[in-house]
Parts: C-alpha cells; sequence; structure tokens
C-alpha cells in the first residue's frame, strides 16, 4: 500500500480527514430512550418499499454499540467524524420539549469523540423527519421549517459548547426529488413538479438553522449538497437542452439560493416565481456560510425525454441515461473520477468568491464485500478511493479551497430503499451478529491519513 501512496501529492497543511455516516442508516434502537417514528420507519416497515424487505430496526447497532465505532475512528486516524442527530430522538413528535435520553445518547457520543481527540461534525437532518410533522404535511408545508428552528435550538442548548462545526441539512436535492417527486425514497410521494415547494421549504429550514447557531455561539455552519456532473448523451440540441434543464433541477436549485440569494431560470418549466417564496426568504436562505459541504458519486448522463416516459409525461424535457462502457460501482453508478475535479473546479468558476471553502462531505462507493479467512479485500473501493482523491488533489491544484474529505462510509450500514444490499463501508458489519470486520480500505485510508500527517 505504501507504493500505491507514494506518488499522491501532500494535501495542504490542516487538512482534515475524517468518515460519515447517518443516524438512522446505523443506529437501530428505533424504540429506544423515547424515540419517535420517522418517515423511514413508516416506509422501511410498508412492504414492497425495500429491495430485500429489511428495515433498520437493528441496522449496525451503532446506538448502543457508539464507543466500538469511535474506537474505529480513532484506529483510522480521522481528525473529525461526520454523523447525524435523530430528530425523533430530540422530539419524538417533531414538536414540544426536548426529549433527554436522547440528547444524552447524543452527548455520550460527543464526550467520546472529543476524549478520542476526534472533533464530532453533526448533521441536524439526514432524511429523518418525524412522521407526525409529514402527517402534517411534510416538506410541503412551511411550518416544517419552523419547527426545524426550534429542534435546532434545542440541540444547540444542549450541545453547543462542544460541537466546533455543524451541518444543517444533507442532501436536500434528494429528499425532493426521489421522497416527493419520484417517489423512491421515503416519504414516497410521487408529485413531480409538485415537489417542488419541498425544496424551497428545506432551504428555508437551513437559513432558519443557520440563524439560531449564529445566535448560539462562535461554531462554524455549513449545508451539504449533493452534486452531479451533468453530461449530455449526445451533441444534438435536444439532449444539451435536456441536460442543462437537468442540472437546474438536480444542483443549481439548491446551490443558487443558498450561494447567491436567487433561484435560477424556471421559465423553462413554465414558472416564474418558485413555489413558496416569500418576502424575506431568499435572504435568510443566502446567509453566510463557514464552509460549503460537497457530496459527490458519479456523473449524470442526460437525454431529451423519450415519448411514453414517466418524465416525458410528467412535462419534464430530461431522461437520465446510462454512460457506455464505463465501469459501475455495485449499485450500478458509472466510475468517472475526472467528473470529481470537474464538479469542484465548476462550482469555484460558477460561484467564485461567493463560494465558501469546500468540505467534501461524503465520497464512496459500494461493492458486494465479503469476509474471507477473517479479511475483506475490496481492491475495488480502494481504486475508487484512490482514483477520487487523485481528482480531488488536481481541482486543489487548479485552485479550488478544499479544506476535507470524509468518506462514506466508516461503517456498513442501511442503504435506505436498497436496504442491506449494498455496502459502503471501511469496515464491513455483519448485520446478524453486530461484529464489525476492517476491510483493507480501512487499512489503506488509515496509512493515507499517516502519510498526508507526517508531511507537515
Amino acid at each position: 500500500m505504501a507504493d500505491a501512496l507514494s506518488d499522491l501529492p501532500a494535501f495542504p497543511p490542516g487538512f482534515r480527514w475524517g468518515a460519515a455516516t447517518a443516524a438512522f442508516q446505523t443506529e437501530g434502537s428505533t424504540d429506544a430512550d423515547g424515540r419517535g417514528p420517522s418517515i423511514w420507519d413508516t416506509y422501511s416497515h410498508t412492504p414492497g418499499r425495500i429491495l430485500d424487505g429489511a428495515t433498520a430496526d437493528v441496522a449496525a447497532d451503532s446506538y448502543r454499540r457508539y464507543r466500538d465505532d469511535v474506537a474505529l475512528l480513532a484506529d483510522l486516524g480521522v481528525t473529525e467524524y461526520r454523523f447525524s442527530i435523530s430528530w425523533t430522538r430530540v422530539q419524538p413528535t417533531g414538536a414540544g420539549p426536548a426529549n433527554a435520553p436522547g440528547l444524552d445518547h447524543y452527548e455520550r457520543v460527543v464526550e467520546a469523540l472529543l476524549a478520542a481527540g476526534i472533533a464530532p461534525l453533526p448533521t441536524l437532518f439526514h432524511w429523518d423527519l418525524p412522521q407526525p410533522l409529514e402527517d402534517g404535511g411534510g416538506w410541503l408545508a412551511r411550518d416544517t421549517a419552523a419547527c426545524f428552528a426550534d429542534y435546532v435550538a434545542l440541540v444547540l442548548e444542549r450541545l453547543g459548547d462542544r460541537v466546533p462545526r455543524w451541518i444543517t441539512l444533507n442532501e436536500p436535492a434528494m429528499t425532493t426529488i426521489q421522497g416527493y417527486a419520484l417517489g423512491t425514497q421515503a416519504p414516497g410521494r410521487a408529485l413531480m413538479m409538485g415537489a417542488l415547494p419541498t425544496a424551497h421549504h428545506q432551504l428555508l429550514a437551513h437559513g432558519l438553522a443557520v440563524a439560531a447557531i449564529r445566535a448560539a455561539g462562535d461554531a462554524d455552519v455549513g449545508i451539504t449538497n449533493n452534486h452531479t456532473l451533468v453530461v449530455p448523451a449526445t451533441d444534438a440540441p435536444a439532449d444539451r437542452f435536456a441536460a442543462s434543464a437537468f442540472d437546474v433541477v438536480y444542483n443549481r436549485i439548491f446551490a443558487d439560493p443558498v450561494l447567491t440569494g436567487a433561484y435560477p431560470d424556471l421559465s423553462g418549466f413554465g414558472l416564474d416565481a418558485f413555489p413558496g417564496l416569500q418576502s424575506g426568504d431568499l435572504e435568510t436562505i443566502s446567509a453566510p456560510l463557514d464552509f460549503y459541504g460537497v457530496n459527490f458519486y458519479n456523473p449524470t448522463r442526460v437525454a431529451a425525454a423519450s415519448a411514453g416516459s414517466e418524465f416525458a409525461a410528467a412535462g419534464l424535457p430530461f431522461e437520465p441515461v446510462d454512460f457506455d462502457g464505463v465501469r459501475v460501482t455495485g449499485f450500478g453508478w458509472p466510475i468517472v473520477p475526472s467528473a470529481f475535479a470537474d464538479v469542484l473546479v465548476g462550482l469555484q468558476d460558477d460561484y467564485g468568491d461567493r463560494l465558501p471553502p469546500i468540505m467534501v462531505t461524503e465520497n464512496g462507493a459500494s461493492f458486494p464485500d465479503e469476509v474471507v479467512s477473517g479479511g475483506v479485500h475490496d481492491v475495488e473501493r480502494i481504486a475508487y478511493l484512490d482514483a477520487h482523491l487523485r481528482a480531488l488533489r488536481h481541482a486543489i491544484e487548479f485552485g479550488v479551497d478544499v479544506r476535507g474529505y470524509f468518506v462514506w462510509s466508516l461503517i456498513d450500514n442501511f442503504e435506505w430503499a436498497e436496504g442491506y444490499t449494498q455496502r459502503f463501508g471501511l469496515v464491513h458489519v455483519d448485520f446478524e451478529t453486530g461484529a464489525r470486520t476492517r476491510k483493507d480500505s480501512f487499512a489503506w485510508y488509515r496509512e493515507l491519513i499517516a502519510r498526508d500527517r507526517a508531511a507537515h
């Protein structure tokens, strides 16, 4: 492994190395200590929704095994750990007073991390909306943003004195597109363009959370958006237009308001204003940030919507299509590391000095890992991470201000609608026993971090 890393240039001094997880995907103990139901509890318990019919009732059992996971992080040598706080543990119904046992748990996690010399980086919302709020309209309802701000204030009151950085939301695009537009993720609504208000209300929630964090102290704050490089299927004008429209829906609706204080032009979708927008909202949404979180996994190839497709039926001009001749992950996602650098450089080009320093808050790949003779030899994951870190280093050389990198994920977990069929972790989890086995990629990443630190 040393030879494989020897030609990777050192990253800038102070570069933050981390790993990431999310509460619903790892914690289990879904009925412990007063936790309430989330939309993902409802969705995963609905027959036919999860590929393997599984639930996250136990998952990786991290609610009980969090000290084991902190020990893994310490062995890995990371400087920070990105995890999420479950809204339903803090407020079981999404409103009202704090549930003390839930906050007690996250206080124990934060204290364990600090004792190990690892900075906590909590995400305040990673998709697990309390079910009672969904029953009242979910992210279609403007009131949900205000409820989120109340929840954030409760978390800050307990943990704000020990957490140096916060992430408000994770991937609002996926909540809108998969959760409310296509119905392939919780809460499973298929509203197509009728889902647009959920984008605005999530971003408003982000802005209200930023204000709460600023008022509570001097912690850094950012948001995590996932970005994809959108590639037209051909040079035909219809495909180029389709790619541009997809870029607006996937990338720009969620980045532009935060970074520029304005929504992109939606006239191509027959809209002259963003649904749900009220006076003063964009000022709240575009409050200055200390960092901008970027999740990247793969590029997206887009063609003009074909006749009879669900996209054409919904009046959308685009349709994602497969890449030709490109290796894919276990998820079937195309592996194009250069697209990672293109996304980062593109953000710099598009937003200039309005773009805060970037933190890569997720990057990784799923493969069908198995324990063989006590080990997991995940050479494909190592190749994926190596190539993407080289692309990241190239973007930094091009002048992009990237301050940190977080692998997705520390451990195998419940992969949303895919259940336990996809494994992203540096650590293999036996979902029957909870046993953790370090994969070869764990040792590779540990050595990379150690070498980079030694270089400074």
